[in-house]
């Protein structure tokens, strides 16, 4: 996937695709590494790729995406049915596939959220109650199969194996959920997608936990659809776009504003606000782009009102807004009728800001596991490295319990790495950190913003701010001792079973048919049953047998594997280990149990 391309339809890539002939389709994958090295140049709302002397393949795309398979042109002579028309479409990112949104009809009047509105990090229910007894329509349970099914063949195939075709089917499905009512489906399928590019192309964005999770939901939507009814049924639809409420006058304080780059070729920044009772709202400028873009989105002017600060001035200022409208996740909107001033701002220290780390670390984290935002306000003491696969992390104490506090991204624009590294030369140091939360067994987050190390009353964006030798405190402070298993790196026996999730997701259901029978599979499930485990190893055993089970037909030939069972048994492994890991996450913490 390459982000100098601009971003094409779902449907349009699946209508290329779908064209080529069976000789042209076994070449597709081999055209779009062919196109991905060749340079492309912009001219206007136009991309002109040089595939060869003799050849150019253009695509048209007004506004930024390319939204019809005419506006892809080839200069070959076997177009329209051409492979680059389809490389082309499969190379590039992929664009919002849904349907342009209504205009808003400005409230007669707007008034602060009544006391115990649901925070913005929650869900808010949907304005209309559906019917207790109303059931998917037959054009859902249609479209929702389809994506199932075109979801368990790219599990089946893995990462590795999930070529530029089969991208496309579920590309396709993607489409028609979105058709049929279903975008949350629709959604997650083109998530799964975007995981699949970024991890052939060794995207450094790219995560296996996070395609993992994305293959879970789409699978986990769309086997559930057909067996709910009434509000369950209406969350498991989805909405096409979120909805905006009135919320009357906000007086805001700046918090920190983090860089965004995501594997799927989008880019910009997010700052983040707070109001006088805690709860937090956000500003975002996220579009096509990569690392520069997501440096550079931090100077730009916030998009709200007539104030002109930017992302970086914001998150040390103040806002005042009135008419402010705010999406179920905190986000704030920017329509005519928004109106946004400067205002002071305040340091961490100080009201109302304070308040934000008064909470117990505990609370905090249950309300995280409870579907509220992520973001946990700690305060620590520095303890120095321990040495994972991944790269190091940052060793803290926060009130006795020892956490590690890992880079939020590795590309190596965003100097995520190189602060952390600072900060851990620094040892009994005592500051205030922003992180989010990761469900680990063990306690873990993302660092995003600290304290000054020399200057309490300033903060350090993390990912914008680089920080430098002489930031550093000069007077030594001893280092805490190290709590005890902390850079041992001991991991909780639930990995055995999360593995060979991954596994599946990288390599396909042919990976664990080849360990069924060995000591990854009976010598795994031992070690599950022998740490009280017993349904992860039940599992575990379920999901090789599936991977393993081939049946042969009355001339000894292999049959097409069952796709459906094993798609069912990776689903209930991977739902079991996230649920499972969600309690492990709150007992590290402390925390109260995760209601399942």
């Amino acid at each position: 996937m390459s982000p100098n391309l601009p971003a094409v339809a779902p449907h349009v890539t699946a209508e290329l695709v779908a064209a080529l002939s069976p000789r042209l389709r076994k070449r597709l994958d081999a055209g779009v590494a062919k196109l991905l090295a060749r340079p492309a140049v912009r001219e206007g709302d136009s991309v002109r790729i040089a595939v060869d002397d003799d050849t150019d393949v253009v695509l048209e795309a007004p506004g930024g995406t390319v939204t019809s398979a005419d506006a892809i042109r080839c200069g070959c002579l076997l177009a329209p049915d051409c492979l680059h028309r389809a490389a082309a479409a499969s190379a590039a990112p992929i664009a919002d596939d849904a349907p342009p949104a209504p205009p808003a009809e400005e409230p007669r009047e707007q008034r602060p959220a009544p006391p115990g509105a649901p925070l913005p990090g929650a869900q808010t229910p949907e304005p209309t109650t559906p019917e207790a007894d109303e059931t998917p329509t037959a054009g859902q349970l249609a479209a929702a199969r389809a994506v199932y099914d075109a979801a368990a063949a790219v599990l089946e195939a893995g990462a590795d194996g999930a070529g530029a075709v089969l991208q496309a089917e579920l590309l396709r499905a993607a489409h028609s959920a979105r058709l049929a009512g279903l975008p949350r489906a629709s959604a997650a399928a083109v998530t799964v997608v975007t995981g699949i590019r970024a991890a052939r192309s060794a995207d450094p964005g790219y995560r296996l936990a996070d395609l993992a999770a994305a293959l879970a939901g789409v699978l986990g939507v769309t086997h559930r659809l057909p067996h709910v009814t009434g509000p369950e049924l209406a969350d498991l639809r989805g909405t096409a776009r979120q909805p905006y409420r009135p919320d009357g006058s906000l007086r805001l304080y700046g918090l920190f504003t983090e860089p965004v780059l995501t594997a799927t070729g989008y880019a910009g920044a997010v700052t983040w606000t707070a109001d006088a009772d805690g709860r937090l709202y956000t500003v975002s400028d996220v579009a096509p782009g990569g690392p520069a873009r997501a440096i550079g989105a931090a100077g730009r002017t916030v998009r709200m009102g007539d104030t002109a600060l930017t992302h970086r001035e914001l998150s040390r200022a103040g806002l005042a807004v009135s008419g402010a409208t705010v999406s179920p996740t905190g986000r704030l909107g920017a329509g005519a009728g928004v109106r946004a001033v400067r205002a002071s701002g305040a340091a961490w220290r100080e009201e109302p800001l304070d308040r934000l780390w008064a909470v117990p670390a505990a609370e905090q984290v249950r309300r995280a596991l409870n579907g509220e935002h992520d973001l946990l306000f700690l305060e620590v003491t520095l303890v120095g490295t321990a040495r994972e696969a991944a790269g190091d992390c940052l060793l803290a104490d926060c009130g006795g319990v020892p956490v590690r506090l890992a880079v939020a991204h590795d590309d190596p624009a965003l100097p995520y790495r190189d602060n952390l590294r600072l900060l851990a030369s620094a040892p009994g140091r005592r500051l205030r950190v922003v992180a989010r939360l990761v469900s680990a067994p063990h306690p873990r987050a993302l660092l995003l913003a600290a304290e000054h190390p020399t200057d309490p009353a300033s903060r350090v964006d993390l990912g914008l701010d680089r920080l430098q030798r002489a930031d550093l405190p000069t007077d030594p402070v001893p280092a805490p001792a190290v709590p005890a298993g902390v850079g041992a790196g001991a991991e909780a026996p639930l990995h055995l079973l999360r593995r060979r999730v991954h596994q599946a997701v990288s390599g396909g259901r042919r990976v664990l048919s080849f360990t069924q029978g060995g000591q990854g599979g009976q010598g795994d499930g031992a070690r599950l049953r022998a740490a009280g485990l017993t349904t992860a190893a039940d599992l575990l055993g379920d999901l090789h047998a599936a991977a393993a089970d081939r049946t042969r037909d009355a001339f000894g030939r292999l049959l097409p594997a069952d796709t459906d069972r094993f798609a069912r048994a990776w689903l209930a492994a991977a739902v079991y280990t996230d649920t499972v890991a969600s309690a492990l996450c709150a007992q590290a913490w402390g925390a109260a149990p995760v209601p399942v």
